[in-house]
């Protein structure tokens, strides 16, 4: 069995193992709860995830376009579609969280009641193809290289009245045919194409004239007819096979995209969902601290070292933060969900992230080098470089297509005829006499041959279908050259752009940092002073508030680090490589 053919047999027993899921899931779950790493999610992911699972199944496209080629075929193309894991609900840098509801003109209306609002489920489908909706000409037709076999026979009982008696010496012709014969054709890469027929006829006759009745004529003939000009070469004909072989490098660089796309999706979410979580628990020391400042002012009320009014504003404080608690709280809620479709967990167990948001040292590789790194290693750079090809590849084809047909044909044919005289003609041969097995040694002998050689020329006056396609496949292959460029610079931007991106957010963090040391030093300040009845619950309430959007700041922009570096992995394209991802493992489905 042909390995094409193997492949094409297997994989119905891949789609059905794509219907299930991995039970990694079940195993990761403890006291209820799944504990989810950021490889584990990764691996969640790649074994799981429909995206990915749709660009492995569609791996098996090769062995078809392969196969196809193989006969003969033209190539019928590919999906070039990609998705993007969907945007989430933010980590904390979202406006219900960087800042205290006491702060809010109106707390609540800035609360969407559906994620489709805000785009946080919305998945972006991209499109690779550098040709879109128009493609090249097919260019001059590629030979059929599967061989064909025919057969064919038929019985026959004629009977013909005579106008002239003397021409078959009986006033009504009865003859009686059985015919039978086969063939076999072949075409070649080259453009040949061979023919072999063998083809028999038997036949009774009630004619006086006929010298045998019944006798036996047999032919077998070959023929073979090469293109010199249109239609002629190997390199022409086989040029979808090239292309065959290039679709398969560009799926699995399709294959890989799509896993950077994922993997860098799953980053972002899991990054988000652990600032969530962090952001959640900040949430939570914010409303004990409320919670202690109205009990402290209820006591200096009650001591009468207080107005009354500063304990209603205590109280306000406390709902306010149990109001945070509750956004914070029902985010991180949605993105858990997210989340969990994203790694097609059907599991229902509330996710503990276990790995940590550290921020991490800057890169040390200089911007060039990053610009190297990206055009070496990008999947949808080196993709692009393979539709060029291909499209130079079918330029070719349309180049063929405007020269004039020019064709050798020649043809050798052995001819034989065997009978039973009949008794009431004359002048029989006795070379004929005898049955079909004197035929059949007549053929093999070669006692009878016909040769005959030609050319066959054949010259429009006007192509212009094919100059036109010719015409305009040139200008769509400069396109497309065009496009890979500009997917290079896209690259190139994208690289920088995340390079900035990740020195503007570390710096940020940074300043995030001593900003949160700084609000902590004056909150802590503050509440010493209003211990000793030198402040007002006012004061302290502003206080907590800083602190609490500064801590939450911190978290967003450590947060915003850890995503900036993501990103700058993923422009890059050596995403795969620093989460130690295999390419061959993401194939079989299992991490």
């Amino acid at each position: 069995m042909r390995p094409t053919t193997a492949l094409l047999v297997l994989l119905p027993f891949a789609l059905a193992a794509a219907e299930t899921n991995s039970q990694r899931a079940e195993k990761l779950i403890r006291a209820g709860k799944l504990y989810l790493s950021l490889e584990d999610a990764f691996a969640l992911a790649i074994e799981n995830n429909l995206d990915v699972e749709i660009q492995r199944l569609n791996l098996g496209v090769a062995a078809t376009e392969m196969l196809r080629t193989q006969a003969g075929g033209v190539t019928r193309g590919l999906n070039y579609t990609l998705a993007e894991a969907p945007a989430g609900v933010g980590g904390p840098t979202s406006a219900l969280l960087t800042s205290s509801a006491t702060q809010r003109v109106l707390p609540g209306a800035t609360i969407s009641t559906n994620p489709m609002e805000t785009g946080a489920l919305g998945q972006i489908q991209s499109n690779l193809s550098l040709l879109g909706n128009v493609p090249l000409s097919n260019g001059s037709s590629v030979p059929n290289l599967d061989p064909f076999f025919g057969a064919r026979t038929l019985l026959q009982h004629i009977s013909t009245p005579q106008t002239n008696v003397n021409l078959a010496g009986v006033p009504n012709l009865v003859t009686g045919n059985w015919s039978a014969g086969a063939g076999l054709r072949q075409s070649f890469a080259s453009g040949a194409q061979v023919g072999l027929s063998f083809d028999n006829l038997r036949q009774t006759t009630n004619s006086l004239r006929s010298a045998y009745s019944p006798y036996s004529a047999s032919a077998l003939s070959l023929t073979l007819t090469q293109p010199l000009l249109r239609g002629f070469g190997l390199r022409v004909n086989r040029r979808y096979q090239r292309m065959a072989g290039n679709e398969r490098k560009i799926l699995d660089l399709l294959f890989r995209q799509q896993l950077i796309n994922t993997v860098y999706g799953v980053s972002r979410l899991y990054f988000d969902f652990v600032a969530l979580a962090e952001d959640l628990k900040v949430k939570q020391e914010t409303l004990a601290l409320s919670e202690k400042l109205f009990a402290d002012t209820k006591a200096h009320v009650e001591e009468g070292t207080l107005a009354s009014v500063e304990l209603a504003r205590a109280n306000a404080q406390v709902f306010s933060a149990r109001l945070d608690l509750e956004r914070s709280r029902a985010l991180a809620e949605e993105q858990q969900a997210i989340l969990k479709n994203v790694l097609n967990s059907r599991v229902s167990a509330e996710i503990v992230p276990t790995t940590p948001l550290e921020p991490g040292e800057r890169p040390a590789a200089k911007l060039e080098e990053l610009f190297e790194l990206a055009l070496r290693n990008r999947a949808d750079l080196a993709q692009a470089a393979l539709q060029l090809a291909n499209s130079e590849i079918g330029l070719e084809g349309a180049r063929n297509a405007v020269k004039p047909q020019l064709d050798l044909v020649l043809s050798a044919q052995n001819n034989a005829l065997a009978g039973q005289a009949n008794p009431l003609a004359a002048n029989v041969d006795p070379t004929h006499l005898g049955g079909y097995g004197s035929a059949l040694a007549q053929v093999f002998g070669r006692n009878f041959p016909t040769y005959a050689a030609g050319i066959q020329f054949d010259l429009p006056l006007r192509n212009r279908l094919a100059e036109a396609d010719l015409a305009r496949d040139r200008i769509q292959v400069r396109q497309t050259a065009v496009r890979v460029r500009q997917l290079q610079n896209q690259a190139r931007l994208e690289v920088e752009d995340a390079y900035i991106a990740l020195g503007r957010a570390r710096a940020a963090y940074d300043a995030a940092v001593q900003a949160r040391r700084f609000q902590e030093e004056s909150f802590q300040t503050e509440q010493a002073k209003f211990e000793v009845g030198a402040s007002t619950s006012y004061l302290v309430i502003q206080f907590q508030s800083q602190v609490a959007q500064a801590r939450s700041a911190e978290v967003a922009a450590r947060g915003a680090v850890v995503k900036a570096r993501a990103a700058l992995a993923r422009a890059t394209g050596a995403i795969l490589e620093e989460n130690h991802i295999s390419i061959e493992a993401a194939r079989q489905g299992t991490m």
